[in-house]
Order: C-alpha cells, then sequence, then structure tokens
C-alpha cells in the first residue's frame, strides 16, 4: 500500500463521515450502533467494502421519502446488521478455519 493509497482512503473516509454527520439524529445513533457491531462482528471487507455506504445510501433515501429510523431497519439493530453480513466471511469464521486445520498443515 502506497503512501497515495493511505491518503486516498483517509479522504474517502472523511467524505463518507461528512454524509453520516448530514443525517439527522436518530439515523446517526443507530448508524453508529451499527458501525460498532459491525466492526465487531462484520465481515473481512467491511473497511473497503461497500457495505458501510450502502447503509448511509439507505439511510438517506429513508429521510428523503420521509420514514423513521426505526421504520426501515425495525427494533433489533444487531438482527438487521445479521441479516446485511449472512453468507460473508467473518473473522470469526476464519478464527475458526484456523482451529479446525490440523496441526503443521497450515499455509506458510
Amino acid at each position: 500500500m502506497s503512501i497515495h493509497d493511505i491518503i486516498e482512503g483517509k479522504k474517502q473516509w472523511r467524505a463518507h463521515l461528512a454524509r453520516v454527520k448530514a443525517l439527522p439524529p436518530d439515523y446517526r445513533i443507530v448508524y453508529k450502533e451499527m458501525q460498532k457491531y459491525l466492526f465487531k462482528v462484520g465481515p473481512v471487507d467491511l473497511p473497503d467494502g461497500p457495505l458501510l455506504p450502502g447503509i448511509v445510501d439507505f439511510f438517506e433515501e429513508g429521510v428523503a421519502a420521509g420514514k423513521g429510523v426505526v421504520e426501515l431497519i425495525g427494533t433489533d439493530v444487531a438482527a438487521f446488521c445479521d441479516g446485511l453480513i449472512e453468507g460473508s466471511p467473518t473473522y470469526a469464521d476464519l478464527y475458526q478455519e484456523s482451529l479446525s486445520e490440523k496441526p503443521g498443515t497450515a499455509e506458510r
């Protein structure tokens, strides 16, 4: 990874955070809870993947339609997040795979 890639990544992340800050307060609170949950259990490609920007897109559409955040995702944030990452490899999956490998067979 070059310096240019790091700088570009930071610019993209700051732009993403600016979009989150533009959301109404109830959406922001739910987004931050979703982000915390996904960073704990989320997919391996979360930092560079389309999931977090997709959530902001979804929330922006909800705001434009005049819907509340609870109308969009329901009352169980964790269940909604689990539905989003269903089928995606997570760090927990990778850990379980590493435990199931026979000793001495790990790739070098």
